[in-house]
């Protein structure tokens, strides 16, 4: 077992000694966040009939009320260059995945308070397990998405190689955003309702369930800048084959995405044990 020997000048450790301790702490925790995911795992679905089919049941239900909407002509999507059905079930599942990764680390900390307040473990272990699941879950929409495109007919080319690297970028650019605001939602309880009408408005400024708008008005403009927006348009023109764009875009959100992460991780690190001492 690790010891720890904390000293008058523990304070005062180095930007370079704290990142080394991080990075040692997360592979140190490894094993335990690959024990808690499978637990988890078990318990999430051991009284579940239907098992792993609520993974995608939220947006499968969500596809299918655009496509109700879009036959029905109450709504009027413009052409995306695939079928629609293909379209906008790729594009919910894909936004489910964000919201995923944006509720899971308040989630999994959420879950764990009682485990933190008594026993000294790797806080990272827990952010582990949670990108664990993210990364199962993710695995199971990916499947659905393919046999879909299969049925309607889209064939993917050479640019589903370039998914994995989207995906990890898509996954830990909502991570990072849910590990800054997780400190937060342990104080705050309205944090963990918010962030669903966030996303749900956020949604809609996002071309999930309509393709990118082609004039230059105001609202085109913010949909256009909108990070997610570069996401989900990467991460489906891998899946479907359409022409890439704002790869510019998509790398400046990466080093954004490693900032911010680094930041949140220093920051949970620290306030989390604070934080859950003082609420018990």
């Amino acid at each position: 077992m690790q010891i720890k020997k904390y000293t008058s000048s523990q304070n005062s450790q180095s930007f370079k000694g704290l990142f080394v301790e991080m990075f040692q702490d997360l592979m140190a925790s490894r094993g335990l966040a690959w024990r808690l995911t499978v637990r988890d795992f078990k318990g999430q679905y051991r009284q579940s009939f239907f098992g792993a089919f609520w993974v995608f049941i939220t947006p499968l239900m969500s596809a299918l009320v655009w496509m109700f909407l879009n036959a029905s002509g109450a709504v009027k999507i413009s052409s995306s260059g695939i079928p629609y059905p293909a379209y906008v079930l790729t594009g919910t599942m894909l936004w489910s995945i964000l919201s995923e990764s944006i509720n899971m680390p308040l989630k999994q900390t959420n879950a764990s308070k009682g485990v933190i307040s008594k026993i000294n473990f790797p806080k990272e272990a827990l952010l582990l397990s949670g990108l664990y699941k993210i990364g199962g879950n993710t695995l199971i929409k990916i499947g659905l998405i393919l046999l879909v495109l299969l049925v309607f007919g889209v064939v993917p080319d050479y640019k589903i190689l370039l998914l994995p690297l989207v995906l990890t970028g898509f996954i830990l650019f909502g991570f990072s955003i849910g590990l800054l605001l997780t400190p937060i939602g342990m104080l705050y309880n309205d944090v963990v309702r918010l962030i669903p009408m966030a996303m749900q408005f956020l949604m809609y400024l996002s071309p999930v369930v309509y393709s990118m708008p082609k004039d230059q008005s105001l609202l085109t403009q913010i949909i256009r800048i909108n990070p997610t927006t570069c996401l989900i348009n990467l991460a489906r023109n891998s899946f479907v084959g359409l022409p890439f764009e704002q790869w510019f875009y998509f790398g400046v959100l990466m080093f954004m995405t490693i900032i911010i992460m680094l930041v949140s991780w220093v920051f949970y690190r620290y306030s989390i044990p604070i934080i859950v001492e003082r609420n018990s």
